[in-house]
Order: structure tokens, then C-alpha cells, then sequence
């Protein structure tokens, strides 16, 4: 019996045809795409398997069908083999919710209807298209905080949120601030400084609105207690397993920096024989391996990446 660690991605880790072959393999994979398309005004099924890009890649769109491609690759995993005990598990930003649906906090038809409303609330919280982020690669997150500050305390805004490894920060704010922070930041020696494709300034004050407004839809729905731990985006520990906290929690992750590198610390100290990521992409697999010198991480992007990971389970 493995001992493993389930990770899930979030929003960028999407792709064209991400899930097709797993739905034509499974029956019940079948219907959790057609049960997510009735609970929600997306054709999760058309837009995941055949686009086109920019319609995937919408927030609003991109979170539900990241979220039912991960859940449907979990209930694979679960199904087609019994050989592994979860000790915990952690999502990076919307990752988290399917983290949560793994521990049972919530079911299937929730999580979905869930994701399609943070992801609608998140698109629509910047209609004028004043926020941004950027990736920051190849300096130390404290000079990133800093030279932030200095450009905030200016009468601009920009920080860092997403702490994603010991050398990629994430930051977010007005699109201005973020230009102003790209020169700053090369002048202080990162190697790169990236603009994400994304249609908000995400994890920051910008989202505040929309933390407000989610929480309110979040009180429409009966959570319950973790069955085992997931650690938070938030603060990197476990989940509390009242049922305010946790959303408490939720509305705080939309406004807060995505404490990653501390998640993946946590993970190093449970020792897992595996460390899972469960979705698109492999997007995690990178950010911890860039982290951790230890940890053993397999990903289920495609069926044959399923396959390979159900050997190593089932051997």
C-alpha cells in the first residue's frame, strides 16, 4: 500500500483536448462531463476537448473544465486502483477546491457549480481591464516584496502573490505598476520577467469585490469536516474542519498570496512514497522539483501519463 500525496493545478495548466481520452475510455468519466454540463451554462465537454484556446482559457470557462478534468482523473485513479493511502493533499489556487472535493467537503455537483462562480466573479471583478500579473523568475522573493513596496508606497500597486519556488514569484496589481515593476526587477538582477495571459490582477486587493460577493454564494452551500488533511493556500496549514473556517478561508485565498513553496515544505515532511499531480499539465511537477530535492512526482496529464502512474501503483 503507497503512501501518497495528491497535488492539484489550477488555472494555465489548461489545454485543447485536455480529457478527451480519458472520457472515451470510461464510462463514468462520461457521465461526470455530462453531469457537470447540466449543472452549470458551460459545455465543459465542447470547450475542453475542442476549444478553441481563447475560450478555454476565459477564467470563467478554465476553472470548471480544470476542475472536472481533475476530478474525473482522481475517480480513475480511485477506481482502477485501490492500491494507495491518501495521506494529504493540496491544490495551487482554483487546485485547491479540488482538493477539497477529494476530502469530501463538498460533492461533485457543488464543486462544479462552486468553480463556475469564483471563475465568473474573478473575470468580472477587473471590467476595465486595469490588473495584471507577471511571472518574476530568477530573483529572491524578499528583493521582490520590496522593490513591490517601494513602487506601492509610490501611490501605485503591485505585490507578490503566488510564491511558487525558490526562484519564480508571482506578481499582481494595476498593469501600469506591473510595467514599472519589470524594469526595477531586471535592474535588480531577475533573469525574467513574464506577463501571464490572465484577465485580472488575481490573489490581490483587485479581487476583493469578488471575495465579498463569493463568500455570500459560498453560505449557499453545507460543507463538511476534511476526511483527511489539505493544507492551505492561505497560511500552507491544514484545514480546520468547521465549516466557517474553511470558507473563511476560501474568501481570504481570493485576495492572498499562494503560499506554494511553504505547501511543498510540508509535503517533504510526511515522507510520501508518491506525490501525485491530478490534472492537466505539469505545471506542479515543475514548481516542486524547483523546491524540493526529495520528493518522488508523477503526473496524469493524458491517459498514457494515468496508465504509467497505475503501474507504479498497482506494482
Amino acid at each position: 500500500m503507497k503512501r501518497v500525496f495528491l497535488v492539484f493545478p489550477g488555472q494555465g495548466s489548461q489545454f485543447v483536448g485536455m480529457g478527451k481520452d480519458v472520457y472515451e475510455s470510461f464510462e463514468y468519466v462520461r457521465e461526470m462531463y455530462d453531469k457537470a454540463s447540466q449543472v452549470v451554462d458551460v459545455d465543459v465537454k465542447k470547450i475542453s476537448f475542442e476549444g478553441p484556446e481563447d475560450i478555454l482559457k476565459d477564467t470563467s470557462n478554465a476553472q470548471p473544465c480544470i476542475f472536472v478534468h481533475s476530478a474525473a482523473i482522481l475517480e480513475v485513479l480511485k477506481r482502477e486502483s485501490g492500491n494507495f493511502e491518501v495521506i494529504g493533499v493540496a491544490g495551487h489556487s482554483l487546485g485547491e477546491y479540488t482538493a477539497l472535493y477529494s476530502a469530501g467537503v463538498f460533492n461533485f455537483h457543488d464543486g462544479v457549480r462552486i468553480v463556475r462562480e469564483r471563475g465568473r466573479l474573478m473575470a468580472n471583478a477587473d471590467p476595465e481591464g486595469k490588473g495584471g500579473m507577471a511571472a518574476v523568475i530568477g530573483l529572491e522573493p524578499e528583493k521582490i516584496k520590496e522593490i513591490c513596496e517601494a513602487i506601492t508606497k509610490e501611490g501605485n500597486y503591485v505585490e507578490p502573490v503566488n510564491y511558487n519556488s525558490n526562484d519564480q514569484v508571482v506578481i499582481s496589481g494595476y498593469k501600469e505598476a506591473i510595467k514599472i515593476a519589470e524594469v526595477k526587477l531586471k535592474e535588480a538582477g531577475a533573469k525574467r520577467v513574464i506577463p501571464l495571459a490572465v484577465s485580472g490582477a488575481f490573489h490581490s486587493k483587485l479581487m476583493e469585490s469578488a471575495a465579498k460577493e463569493f463568500r455570500k454564494f459560498l453560505d449557499g452551500f453545507s460543507f463538511n469536516k476534511p476526511s483527511f488533511r489539505v493544507f492551505a493556500n492561505y497560511n500552507a496549514n491544514e484545514y480546520p474542519s468547521d465549516e466557517k473556517e474553511i470558507k473563511d478561508l476560501l474568501e481570504k485565498q481570493l485576495v492572498s498570496p499562494v503560499l506554494w513553496v511553504d505547501i511543498v515544505k510540508r509535503i517533504e515532511e510526511l515522507s510520501p512514497d508518491l506525490v501525485i499531480e491530478v490534472g492537466p499539465g505539469q505545471v506542479l511537477k515543475g514548481l516542486i522539483k524547483k523546491t524540493s530535492a526529495t520528493l518522488n512526482v508523477v503526473t496524469t496529464s493524458t491517459f498514457d501519463g494515468i496508465k504509467e502512474v497505475l503501474n507504479t501503483l498497482n506494482s
